[in-house]
């Protein structure tokens, strides 16, 4: 694959890629080894043209007239997203959601390893989850150098948001992702991705309502 041939990639067209490679791994699990761009973009819900257009950021890829190699182009998207190869995480607020991430297969098996369990409750510093134990967060600096960790998962209440966010850019962790239902604020090397379900449920009934009426 060919450098990058912008520096400035439109978020949208990330956004879409990781559909790609999940449209893309779910194909190869089905047997599709050649794919054309019609079909792709049709299992995607874009048109062609878009699909066309994000690729061409990343290099060239496809034969005219073929399509494109199914295995090479998860490979090269995985490249292009930066996960073809292993990430360690650690996590902040084991409650009800930190502990359900923490036993969710899924990140170990697309290299997110979860290597690291914090909170503050002092009740729960010390107990054990998905074989983790849980160490109190005022430690996550020290044990953030040794695990060798460079995302950091909110999944705290929101009021402690921040403080988390805080002692995770105080670690180093140049990459958040954030459950929490708040806004945190960061310095500007540090990016921060919002998992928010309300958001989506509120798009949800803003479309069921205004499809109603």
């Amino acid at each position: 694959m060919s450098t990058t041939k912008s520096d400035h990639i439109p978020r949208a067209t990330i956004e879409r890629l990781s559909v790609y490679l999940q449209v893309l791994e779910n194909m190869q699990r089905e047997g599709i080894d050649v794919i054309s761009s019609g079909p792709l973009a049709e299992a995607c819900d874009v048109n062609a043209s878009q699909i066309r257009k994000d690729l061409t950021y990343f290099g060239e890829f496809g034969v005219r007239g073929v399509g494109y190699h199914v295995p090479a182009l998860i490979q090269s998207i995985a490249k292009s997203l930066g996960v073809d190869h292993e990430w360690n995480c650690v996590l902040i607020g084991v409650g009800n959601l930190g502990k359900a991430l923490l036993g969710h297969r899924e990140f170990a098996k697309r290299g997110f390893h979860i290597v690291g369990a914090f909170d503050c409750d002092p009740f729960k510093i010390g107990e054990e989850f998905s074989g983790l134990e849980v160490v109190c967060t005022r430690r996550l600096k020290e044990r953030v150098a040794d695990l060798d960790v460079r995302i950091g998962i909110i999944t705290t209440p929101p009021e402690r948001a921040q403080r988390a966010a805080n002692h995770l850019v105080e670690a180093g962790i140049r990459g958040i992702l954030n459950y929490a239902p708040a806004r945190i604020t960061v310095p500007e090397k540090v990016h921060v991705e919002y998992v928010d379900f309300f958001h989506h449920l509120y798009s949800l009934t803003f479309n069921i309502s205004t499809r109603s009426s």
